[in-house]
């Protein structure tokens, strides 16, 4: 009898975009400045292990702004936030150092200017996740949430000739396209953002897991449930030939059973997961015979995002560094 060949294939780029990465040191750098606790309001990034790291080093997570003690520190995520929650940090006198990724906050810059020209805008996102919250945030009267392609029947405007769309960063290309397709048949004048909202880590990790998925028995993606990126990446898995696919926090959540039969075993990571949580899984692969790794390159990532200019300004008036600089897939932080 044949035996069967065990091999693993590992998506790349994986993991940590330039926005996480912002986020996650500008919270252990304001932890080393102004020593513990530093609150965050909201988990400052989709990942379970991330937020848990933080919590040991004496960063505190809070729901909403006025759990925050008055004249503390408080850290906004990187979903971003609307400016309602900058009012009540105001008046509670709190030292705001606002980690919402750049690419996020491009996106409600595209809400405000559209809204001062009086555009109905069309935000395609999921209901209550706080990217879709803080955004709709920035003109709640212009804004409508158009949640997936079924959603579009349900979407009125004031006039069909003054309406353009905008989305949420992390959903999957796929269906954000579709449904820019109905909204466009029920709407002919309906006008695109200026850029592509879907942020480039995204498309970047359903690539890779597009490339893979045909070839793959299995598909497991290491990321949190409440990850949005994540668990589009189990779907765009799925969707794309995979026989198979799980989300998993940690390695130790694998179940031994899905492995019986599998030949290839597809691996990714969210856009908000650490590279350690990979190499786990890859270790448990290999325990159990998958020991063979071969990367599956769909595109070379370069973005440098500065940290937050109140941290900056602090860093820098203490004679400290302040840089943050991410580079290529994996995304290496270089501090110096």
């Amino acid at each position: 009898m044949e035996t069967q060949t065990k091999r693993v294939l590992l998506a790349a780029p994986r993991g940590y975009c330039a926005g996480v990465d912002r986020a996650v040191i500008t919270v252990e750098k304001a932890l080393d400045l102004y020593g513990p606790p530093v609150y965050v309001r909201k988990e400052i990034v989709h990942n379970k292990h991330v937020v848990t790291t933080l919590e040991r080093r004496g960063a505190i997570f809070v729901d909403e702004t006025d759990e925050v003690p008055e004249g503390a520190t408080v850290v906004f995520s990187a979903h971003g936030v609307a400016p309602v929650v900058h009012d009540e940090a105001k008046a509670l006198s709190l030292k705001t150092i606002d980690a919402t990724c750049p690419l996020v906050t491009k996106v409600h810059r595209e809400a405000i200017r559209f809204a001062d020209a009086d555009y109905d805008i069309l935000l395609i996102g999921h209901e209550g996740h706080e990217e879709v919250i803080g955004t709709s945030g920035e003109a709640p009267e212009h804004i409508t949430l158009v949640d997936g392609p079924d959603d579009v029947k349900n979407v009125e405007v004031r006039d069909p000739e003054r309406v353009v769309w905008l989305s949420q960063t992390t959903l999957s290309v796929d269906e954000t396209m579709e449904t820019v397709r109905r909204l466009r048949e029920k709407f002919p004048k309906l006008q695109d953002p200026p850029s592509d909202d879907i942020c480039y880590a995204t498309q970047n990790r359903q690539l890779a897991v597009k490339e893979m998925a045909a070839d793959t028995d299995l598909m497991i993606v290491v990321g949190s449930r409440n990850s949005s990126n994540s668990v589009r990446l189990v779907e765009v898995a799925l969707e794309h030939g995979a026989k198979d696919g799980h989300l998993v926090d940690y390695a130790a959540e694998i179940d031994p059973a899905w492995l019986d039969g599998v030949g290839t075993v597809g691996v990714t990571s969210g856009a908000s997961v650490p590279e350690i949580l990979v190499r786990e899984v890859l270790e448990f692969l290999a325990e159990r015979g998958y020991e063979d790794v071969k990367p599956i390159i769909s595109a070379e990532e370069s973005l440098t995002f500065a940290l937050p200019m109140e941290l900056r300004r602090d860093l820098k008036a203490r004679g400290l560094p302040d840089g943050a600089k991410v580079v290529g897939q994996g995304f290496v932080a270089d501090l110096h």
